[in-house]
């Protein structure tokens, strides 16, 4: 098993689902632990109620219907599928919306969905994800992606609650043309931080808080050319061009 996991730290994310089929042939014994382990690229669906995108995952998946974060319903459609509890689900939809708005301060655009459910231990499980493709937008690129996760265990503690974050940020870069070279680069990193918090500003703002603030994966990293934003990859491609010639 840690042998199988070190595999998939070092594979690029493009290869990361025929990968990890490959070691659940290999390693029936393990396919909860690889499941539950490793994360894959994100995959989008439209919710033909709201008309909307949202992302697929382990989190919101039930059989083999997933459910959207913004109607509420399985697709395709699932009886008796698992839902949140009214008040979890009230906070996922206040959640969605202002999810939505950083994604779009943020990122710049791309696609963003939020889903809590309640844990085993009076407490509950946020995911935040975000799914950002690009196609010849920036510089010399051809076409790259930034997948990021977030899950965040909350627990009850006296005036605060205990928050656990784990972060895992899927980042791939394509170039093909004369100016730039061919190339691609891809990665994945992932990192964990706890914190505990008063409930004063609620739990929505402690989750911001954690990964506006600390929770970004480039935060962890530091300044270094793999992890900083997108942007400031695609820049630097004008630059190494100049130096080379």
């Amino acid at each position: 098993m840690e042998a199988a996991m070190d595999l998939m730290r070092r594979m690029p994310p493009g290869s990361a689902e025929t990968t990890l089929n490959a070691l659940l042939s290999l390693l029936p014994d393990h396919s909860l632990d690889l499941l539950s382990q490793v994360d894959l690229p994100l995959q989008v669906c439209m919710d033909k109620e709201s008309m909307k995108e949202y992302i697929l995952c382990e989190y919101n998946r039930d059989a083999d219907s997933y459910r959207s974060p913004w109607s509420n319903n399985f697709e395709p459609p699932l009886e008796d599928g698992a839902v949140p509890s009214k008040e979890m689900r009230n906070l996922e939809v206040e959640a969605n919306e202002v999810f939505s708005v950083y994604r779009d301060q943020y990122y710049e655009g791309g696609i963003s969905s939020v889903y809590i459910w309640e844990d085993e231990d009076n407490g509950f499980i946020a995911c935040f994800l975000i799914k950002k493709d690009g196609q010849g937008k920036r510089g010399y690129m051809q076409s790259g992606s930034w997948d990021a996760i977030h899950v965040i265990q909350v627990g009850p503690e006296e005036g605060a609650a205990h928050y656990c974050l784990n972060s895992t940020v899927m980042l791939s870069l394509i170039t093909d043309n004369k100016q730039s070279g061919t190339f691609n680069l891809s990665g994945s990193i992932r990192r964990q931080m706890s914190m505990t918090l008063s409930l004063a500003d609620g739990h929505l703002a402690n989750m911001g808080k954690m990964i506006g603030n600390g929770g970004e994966v480039e935060k962890f990293v530091g300044p270094g050319l793999f992890w900083q934003r997108p942007e400031k990859w695609f820049a630097l491609f004008g630059h190494h061009r100049k130096c080379s010639t």
